[in-house]
């Protein structure tokens, strides 16, 4: 058997021919720096052919279910095993799958929960049994003997009446005493009277008897004879009352909850979801905040931005003789009215208004008396009938996501929620952080019955639990949605979930699995890698991190640079053989020969931010200020409230008050300093663009300066060409057969989707009259093929294009080419588009820039140029306020603020705030402890 996979001939993308042998059954790193074909070997190349061989093996009809591949350009792979790929990605978009049902963990809490959870009562909270007469009988001698007893048999609970009949009918069945509301009395003679405005117990005495092991029998009967007369209920009368049932059924309130099933705890089917968000959660309502931005506005202003495009007559009429009978007009500034008068405008009128409606067409008149609806209901009936996917899109940027009123955002019925093990719910288990649902699980406190029937579940659900926590993701929950998971953290679940599979024989292909990931984490991670290697699997870590790469069996070195300068094999070995390389730019940056220094001194404050009891999420009510003109890092563990603290405090909360912006900022009381600065921007990693079309060149707005230098040619003078002729979405300029995209998709059912080069424009996206126009010898299909680094050199002499490009080459994106699709650009990648289109923008030396995880994806000599141009805009006199984890960026950092100490529950505190070697001296610090070993190497 080959213990390699052997590649030969990879020309995939910018791969030059290369050949690569990768040792199986070892933890392999492929590193190099960004665009250097990293991905396009891990991914495009190898994954790749190893899913299409797979795929292929199948047969015609299966094949036609599943996404084909296309076969990699390469001349031969050997030795390639089933190939399973864990990337960056966002595990699902659906808002009912959560980390519980990912990892299946929820599935065993579901069995669980049905097969030894204790129901009760949803709404007295009584513990609800379900007892055989035996069990009853036991319970009885366990608990009263030696005891009388009486046992009652239940006829009414609760309910409002006088019972005439009821009585004739028990004294009919032989029985001669009953309690009346707690009362005792012989039915020989006169019945007793009720009164039938008030509620009432009613209970048959069927027997007084003595809790003995001898009178057993007679016990038996008895009970048996009052659960026959109280409908499978049956109370007993000791120094207390007791009450036992057949029914699962409260047996104080009648409800009953059936038999307790797995499907009744799932959320996502009719049995257990609750019947108002049919197991969401939550439900979208209108938000008034959104429908009245500008509470300065009148009606007739627009305040009511859904009805102010569209304001009818009807309406004008309508809220005008609302008016009238609620004191206000339509051109009364909504902030001037009172709360009642706003309430009605919203929600509409308890009390009827006397409307009268001239038509505008006809003479017609119409009155008529009538409740007003409100805007809020008027808007949820539209939304609701409305066959319109426009208008419901349109509607719903005036809703928010709200908990669900009947469940409280628990997705379940009451009846579900009501079953508790131990105390706890199954969702009270699923809000728990990893960490705590571990230990809630290992210190269970079971009988020994319990204890046989759970062994096998609680098995699977521990193990699940222990390899989220080695991946770093202790601080999640088990409700927590997908949707809201990082890339990183999905991929962790994902590598989580394969470990608890035990396959072998395996390729494994990850991509950066340490991104989102603090240093005190890493080895957590590392050693789940060698885990599941040691299972007898291959993997393969597209990865930049120095502790991986240290950890690794093999590591390959793609470079020397980027683009079309990348693709080559630089290294292939060991770490200590990369450690000798004089050839590898990794090898050096690894043995410390260009370790990435300060070279400067830390700046001062120029002014600050601050923000008074943040208490989103799990921070902890905390006051944090944040110095102006200086580059500032958030650190701390993975769910320690970094994202929340900056994204969705700080952030919202300073583009809401510099631009108006609706986004409401997470719970804070108070933040100040804002007339410092003047703009903020957020630079995330979402894409820059949905579509092929959308490219780097458009975003950061070169395109319209190199179509007007084309529209500005003596050729398209003559006829008359605008830039809009060089647009490849405009009909005018672009190729007619392939609308733009240069290619051709030809569906093959059970085969891959092929993508053919459109045989009219030959791939150049333009018609031929467009292509006609030159400029120096290029056409506008052969400047987008350019990359960054050719076109810079080609528009030397241009200012208005040059700076726009060089921003972009700056951060160190010089190898992507400037009509590449936006969909092919990794999240690292479109955040340093983003940041390259804002250096090209005028600076006002009063903005504040905010960015999350800048250096994903980025080699050590890729952060570096990262750190050179984040530098110069604070040099200008900006503020940078980065969320990072990685060391080089938080040293190189003038401020840091350290939140923690752990992760979810465990955090939200600030631990350290200072100079990187003020937080190096704090031992209560991770940050601190890590920036401590790094600062003395440098020194």
């Amino acid at each position: 058997m080959n213990d390699k996979l052997i590649i030969r001939g990879a020309r995939e993308h910018n791969l030059k021919n290369i050949n690569v042998d990768i040792p199986k059954n070892k933890l392999v790193v492929i590193t190099g720096l960004s665009g250097s074909g990293k991905s396009t070997l891990a991914f495009d190349t190898i994954y790749a052919e190893g899913q299409r061989r797979y795929v292929e093996s199948l047969s015609a009809y299966a094949r036609q279910f599943l996404e084909m591949m296309n076969k990699p350009d390469v001349d031969s792979i050997e030795g390639l095993s089933p190939a399973i790929s864990i990337q960056q990605k966002t595990t699902s978009k659906n808002p009912r799958s959560t980390v519980g049902t990912i990892t299946e963990i929820y599935d065993y809490l579901r069995l669980l929960y049905a097969r030894i959870g204790t129901p009760h009562c949803p709404k007295c909270s009584r513990k609800i049994s379900n007892q055989s007469v035996e069990s009853i009988c036991e319970s009885i001698l366990k608990e009263s003997e030696g005891r009388k007893i009486l046992i009652l048999a239940s006829l009414v609970r609760r309910k409002k009446g006088t019972y005439e009949k009821l009585f004739e009918q028990v004294k009919k069945q032989g029985y001669s005493r009953i309690r009346v509301d707690g009362e005792i009395v012989e039915i020989d003679g006169e019945f007793p009277v009720l009164d039938k405005q008030k509620w009432h117990n009613i209970e048959i005495v069927v027997d007084r008897v003595k809790a003995s092991w001898e009178e057993k029998s007679r016990l038996y009967e008895s009970i048996q004879t009052a659960l026959k007369a109280g409908q499978g209920d049956v109370m007993v009368l000791d120094t207390e009352e007791k009450i036992f049932s057949q029914n699962n059924a409260c047996p104080f309130c009648g409800i009953s909850i059936g038999e307790l099933e797995p499907r009744g705890f799932s959320f996502n089917s009719p049995f257990g979801a609750c019947k108002t968000c049919h197991g969401l959660g939550v439900k979208m309502e209108f938000e008034p905040d959104l429908l009245i931005p500008d509470k300065t506005k009148s009606i007739l202003d627009g305040a009511i931005v859904p009805w102010s495009g569209r304001f009818s007559s009807f309406r004008r009429q309508t809220l005008r003789d609302v008016g009238k009978k609620y004191g206000f007009d339509l051109m009364t500034p909504i902030n001037k009215m009172s709360s009642k008068q706003l309430q009605v405008i919203l929600y509409g009128s308890e009390e009827a208004v006397k409307f009268s409606y001239e038509s505008q067409s006809t003479d017609s008149r119409w009155e008529y008396t009538n409740n007003f609806h409100g805007v809020i209901p008027s808007l949820q009936k539209n939304f609701a009938e409305t066959d319109s996917e426009s208008k419901r899109e349109e509607l719903s940027k005036f809703m928010r996501e709200t908990p669900c009123n009947t469940c409280k955002g628990r997705r379940l019925k009451d009846e579900a929620l009501s079953v508790s093990i131990n105390s706890l719910s199954i969702m009270d288990v699923c809000d728990l952080s990893i960490d705590s649902c571990y230990e809630f699980f290992k210190n269970l406190q079971l009988s020994e019955t319990e204890k046989y029937i759970a062994k096998s579940i609680l098995k699977e659900v521990l193990s699940r639990l222990e390899f989220l926590r080695n991946v770093g993701l202790n601080y999640l929950t088990l409700n927590r949605v997908s949707s809201t998971l990082s890339g990183g953290e999905a991929q962790r679940i994902r590598l989580a979930t394969q470990i608890g599979s035990n396959l072998t024989g395996v390729l494994y292909v990850l991509d950066e699995p340490t991104i989102g990931l603090h240093q005190r984490d890493n080895a957590k991670l590392i050693k789940t890698l060698t885990k599941l290697r040691d299972l007898g699997n291959t993997i393969l870590v597209v990865e930049h991190d120095e502790e991986v790469m240290r950890s690794s069996d093999w590591i390959i070195d793609l470079g020397p640079d980027a683009g079309v300068h990348g693709g080559n094999v630089v290294f292939e070995g060991t770490i200590n053989e990369i450690l000798k390389s004089e050839k590898s730019v990794t090898g050096k940056y690894l043995k410390n020969h260009d370790a990435i220094k300060l070279g400067r001194e830390r700046r001062k404050q120029k002014g600050k931010l601050v923000l008074k009891g943040a208490a989103e999420n799990n921070l902890k009510n905390i006051d944090v200020e944040f110095p102006l003109g200086m580059m500032v890092t958030v650190t701390g563990v993975s769910g320690s409230g970094k994202s929340t603290l900056v994204n969705d405090i700080l952030y919202k909360a300073l583009s809401s008050d510099i631009y108006g912006s609706i986004d409401r900022p997470g719970r804070h009381k108070a933040i100040s300093g804002m007339d410092e600065i003047d703009k903020v921007i957020g630079i995330d990693q979402s894409p820059i663009g949905r579509t092929p079309r959308s490219n780097p060149a458009t975003y950061i707005g070169a395109f319209t300066p190199i179509r007007e230098l084309y529209s500005g040619t003596e050729l398209s003078k003559e006829r008359g060409y605008t830039p809009g002729q060089f647009s490849f979405n405009v009909a005018d300029g672009r190729c007619f057969a392939c609308e733009g995209d240069g290619v051709k998709k030809i569906e093959m059912q059970f085969l891959s989707d092929v993508y053919v080069v459109c045989d009219e424009c030959k791939g150049k996206r333009y018609n031929s009259e467009t292509l006609a126009v030159h400029y120096k010898d290029k056409n506008i299909s052969d400047i987008l093929a350019m990359t960054v680094e050719e076109a810079l050199e080609f528009f030397t002499n241009i200012p208005s294009i040059q700076r726009k490009l060089q921003t972009v080459s700056d951060v160190g994106l010089g190898y992507i080419k400037l009509g590449q699709a936006a969909t092919t650009l990794s999240g690292g990648e479109a955040q340093r588009v983003k940041l390259a289109s804002e250096l090209s923008k005028r600076d006002t030396g009063r903005t504040v820039y905010i960015l999350d995880e800048p250096t994903t994806g980025l080699h050590f000599a890729d952060v570096q140029k990262l750190l050179e141009v984040l530098n110069r805009l604070v040099s200008l006199g900006n503020t940078i306020i980065i969320i990072e984890h990685n060391m080089d960026v938080i040293k190189n950092s003038d401020w840091i603020i350290d939140l923690g100490p752990e992760g979810g529950d465990g955090g939200g505190t600030i631990v350290a705030v200072g100079t990187p070697e003020q937080v190096a001296q704090n031992p209560r610090s991770y940050t601190g402890q890590y920036l401590k070993r790094i600062l003395k190497n440098d020194s």
